[in-house]
């Protein structure tokens, strides 16, 4: 059997400009006319037709469509090797641009309103685990705690932020040097610096009784990434996140309920 451009063109789901540029390309020509003089294309040249538009959608470029197909003795299957491999490498960078995307989406629920100038200036290396602040969102968005909290961190100026980091720089030294000098994690002086965190919680975020400091810090040891946000990796020691645990039950042991208010 014959068809015509128009009829190739409709049950192939090319245009016919398309056909005749494969034409014109020297890929894949009528084989037949009809009495009028108009090109028709046969049964093998749909078979070829049909093998175009695989190599095409798994973006090979025409003239190695070309190649292949002029070459019975040619292995294809190099050539989809090859071509496996590239789309493989295309399908992680596209990953990668959905994770970027992603990223760039859920910034918008950490509740910082800073540019991405003003974060990086302020925050330097303590940055919010996007993926971290992501789920917390999805499972806290409908508390009323959580919200107050996201609303009053959207709240906060630059300055504001420059300030909470100064204190929070200043509270990791002094929790490090204890740390460091052996203090015990159930002494005064850790106590008192996991007090002093519970209070910086409050004064900046959200209310912060001692159960839900101890619940924070319980995140600190079974979530690196919680820890993350209190110790940025560079200062982190081995054992401090459990040693910070430690401090903060303690406290919370030496406080009463009143003493949350």
């Amino acid at each position: 059997m014959s068809y015509s451009v128009g009829q190739v063109s409709g049950f192939a789901g090319i245009t016919v400009r398309t056909l005749h540029h494969y034409d014109k390309a020297g890929l894949l020509s009528p084989s037949d006319r009809s009495p009028a003089g108009y090109r028709l294309y046969s049964d093998a040249d749909l078979s070829r037709l049909q093998q175009i538009l695989f190599y095409r959608e798994l973006g090979f470029p025409l003239d190695e469509i070309a190649t292949i197909l002029a070459d019975p003795q040619a292995n294809a299957l190099d050539h989809l090797r090859a071509r496996h491999r590239l789309l493989s490498d295309q399908i992680s960078k596209l990953q990668r641009l959905v994770e970027v995307a992603e990223q760039a989406m859920e910034v918008q629920q950490t509740g910082v309103e800073l540019s991405p100038e003003e974060r990086f200036e302020v925050f330097g290396e303590v940055t919010f685990d996007l993926t971290y602040a992501t789920q917390a969102h999805l499972k806290w968005q409908h508390h009323e705690s959580y919200q107050r909290s996201m609303a009053r961190a959207a709240g906060h100026s630059k300055e504001d932020w420059a300030q909470i980091m100064a204190e929070a720089a200043d509270w990791r030294l002094r929790l490090t040097t204890a740390f460091d000098a052996g203090e015990p994690a159930d002494g005064e002086r850790a106590m008192d610096l996991a007090e002093e965190h519970r209070q910086h919680i409050a004064r900046w975020f959200t209310p912060c009784p001692t159960d839900v400091h101890g619940r924070i810090a319980d995140g600190f040891v079974t979530d690196p990434r919680a820890f993350a946000l209190a110790v940025p990796p560079t200062e982190q020691r081995p054992g401090l996140a459990p040693y910070l645990r430690t401090a903060v039950h303690a406290n919370a042991v030496r406080r009463s309920p009143a003493d949350d208010a």
